[in-house]
């Protein structure tokens, strides 16, 4: 009999141990960063000026996650006059094999602005890696809304809809023995021609490529990034679009080529 009581107690003492050891079904995770300038897609969102950005995201077990990710806006008034965009977010991910499969929506808000400024978009993402190198090669299509159409003031234009598509790629590879990172991005946009009722038209000038060359060097959980980010959006097409797609401080393209610093952490 004691030697009963003796290992029953003795798994009741080692059974918070065991408990501890179980894998939880939901971790959190987030991000905080301060950039120079926002930019979406090689497009500045923020005037060129600085932004404050943030995201949490509860990941479940399974691979079925939902997130949240915000930053300010310009004050140039696009966005149907928002100040902040909101960037709701939910989808699946899995390993097959030695590649990752991420399938998703964001959807796209902008309070305090404007009607007709809020859209949905899913997407796939597909990631790796080679060598030293880790890769991710990405598709969304943003199906016919109305945030996405061209708006001129006219009834006939009112209510219009239109689609946008986006391919991209990214890479990146750190230096052995140093905690330096260099990544490369390039992005191709295909949707409708304008700035939408409200300035949200994520394909201003209809088809448009953007890329990004930079750095990272990691100091403990902080990351302090440089990265030149450039379109092909020229002159000529961004002076259809003025004055919103112009910077308010000098009257030059919010999508002409830009050095963006930025320091960001994760938790």
């Amino acid at each position: 009999m004691k030697s009963v009581l003796f290992s029953l107690a003795a798994g009741l003492l080692a059974a918070p141990a065991i408990a501890q050891d179980v894998p939880k079904p939901i971790t959190v995770s987030g991000t905080v960063a301060l950039v120079s300038d926002y930019r979406f897609r090689g497009v500045s969102q923020s005037d060129k000026h600085m932004a404050v950005q943030g995201g949490l995201t509860a990941t479940h077990s399974s691979g079925f996650y939902a997130g949240a990710w915000g930053s300010n806006l310009a004050g140039w008034g696009t966005f149907g006059g928002a100040n902040m965009e909101l960037d709701l977010l939910g989808g699946f991910k899995q390993k097959i094999g030695g590649a990752t499969v991420d399938a998703g929506l964001t959807w796209y808000m902008y309070p305090g602005g404007a009607s007709d400024t809020d859209f949905a978009e899913p997407y796939v993402k597909l990631s790796g890696t080679i060598g030293p190198a880790s890769l991710l090669a990405g598709v969304a299509y943003a199906p016919k809304q109305q945030a996405l159409g061209n708006y001129s003031n006219t009834p006939q234009s009112r209510g219009q809809k239109k689609d946008n598509l986006y391919l991209w790629g990214d890479a990146s590879a750190g230096i052995p023995g140093t905690p330096v990172t260099l990544k490369a991005h390039l992005g191709y946009s295909k949707g409708n021609p304008g700035l939408g009722p409200n300035g949200t038209s994520v394909a201003p000038t209809g088809e448009y490529a953007d890329w990004l060359l930079g750095v990272d060097y990691v100091l403990g959980p902080v990351v302090l990034g440089a990265a030149y980010v450039d379109t092909d959006i020229s002159k000529r097409e961004a002076a259809y679009l003025q004055p919103n797609f112009s910077s308010t401080k000098n009257g030059s393209s919010i999508a002409g080529s830009r050095l963006v610093l930025s320091i960001s952490a994760a938790f």
